[in-house]
């Protein structure tokens, strides 16, 4: 029987419901928390977490980075998202406070994103880093070039594979924690199972039933399952077919930012009537589009190059650093009008 409901939302601050939830783990009460989430599609979604869940996923977390009681979380992310949320938890199961990128931590947990702007600008961020025994990169793929790049920074990285529904990250440098299962299903979409699955969606029971079948969560994503390392080859509604050929928006994405590591990049479509989907790019800043047209012909193949490009101050993204590709393709079709 469920006591108590924690409505994730921006009203919250990171002492607040650091309480509520200590009190809920240490009185042993269970307990509701509702994240809130939108995938790349934009539907949104309020995800129902038991605090069971969390404080399983947050114990996993601790072991599996090694961290012991009285060890420092930092948060660098916000607490209504889940990866922000899963910290707080660490942190309780630890005994110990969370505090900001101003102080001293053992641990931490950041996108790809802020690993980005630690590499090329942020100063005092890539020092805390520096500093950490270990940092948890997840929410949207890093590609190889910036880890390599934070390896020879200094900085111990661990990928994390995951999502709201999985209460964040339950696979660690493409293996999964324990007590976690993954496997690929015909399609080669990834199913999950485990202690740290959500309840369900609040007020959509349809919906779940789609995700939820015999204990296993079937997520959007493709990838493979080889002696228990789990790879991932990215989401099924970013792979397009343009000229009747299927083209990876993400596989852009990886490729050019090994090319290009000071640039972020975005690849989306729209629909077209002589390619079906036309692929379109955004990026942060003036590129050479005859160097980026090369690149992309050479290592991928001839369709994989953009019709359309645009320069943006900022990249679309939903949440914590997961690109926003609804957003961007409205951008290109507003350019049409």
């Amino acid at each position: 029987m469920k006591t108590s409901v924690i409505d994730i939302g921006l009203q919250w601050e990171a002492p607040a419901l650091t309480l509520a939830l200590s009190e809920v783990f240490n009185q042993g009460e269970a307990a509701q928390v509702i994240v809130n989430t939108t995938g790349s599609s934009g539907i949104r979604k309020r995800v129902l977490l038991s605090t069971d869940v969390i404080g399983k996923s947050a114990e996993l977390s601790n072991a599996q980075v090694g961290a012991e009681p009285g060890n420092i979380w930092s948060l660098l992310l916000p607490i209504n998202h889940v990866a922000g949320l899963n910290v707080l938890a660490r942190a309780i199961k630890l005994g110990s406070e969370v505090v900001s990128v101003n102080e001293t931590a053992d641990y931490t947990a950041i996108v790809p994103t802020q690993l980005h702007r630690a590499l090329f600008g942020d100063a005092k961020l890539l020092e805390h880093l520096q500093k950490c025994k270990s940092v948890l990169v997840g929410g949207s793929p890093a590609s190889k070039t910036i880890l390599e790049a934070a390896t020879k920074a200094g900085i111990t990285v661990i990928t994390t594979y995951g999502m709201t529904e999985t209460s964040g990250g339950c696979v660690y440098n493409n293996k999964a924690l324990p007590g976690v299962s993954v496997k690929a299903d015909e399609s080669g979409l990834l199913m999950i199972k485990g202690p740290i699955l959500a309840d369900g969606y609040e007020n959509n029971q349809e919906l779940w039933n789609q995700k939820f079948k015999d204990g296993w969560f079937l997520t959007s994503d493709l990838g493979t399952v080889k002696d228990n390392e789990v790879q991932i080859i990215g989401r099924a509604d970013d792979v397009v077919i343009s000229g009747g050929e299927n083209v990876s928006l993400t596989a852009i994405e990886i490729e050019l930012a090994a090319n290009f590591p000071c640039v972020k990049f975005l690849a989306t479509a729209i629909a077209d009537a002589e390619w079906g989907q036309k692929i379109c790019l955004i990026s942060d800043y003036e590129i050479d589009i005859d160097q980026v047209t090369q690149v992309l012909k050479n290592s991928l193949g001839k369709q994989f190059v953009p019709k359309e490009f645009l320069v943006v101050k900022q990249i679309p993204e939903i949440g914590i650093g997961k690109p926003d590709r609804v957003k961007a393709s409205q951008l290109f079709l507003d350019k049409q009008r």
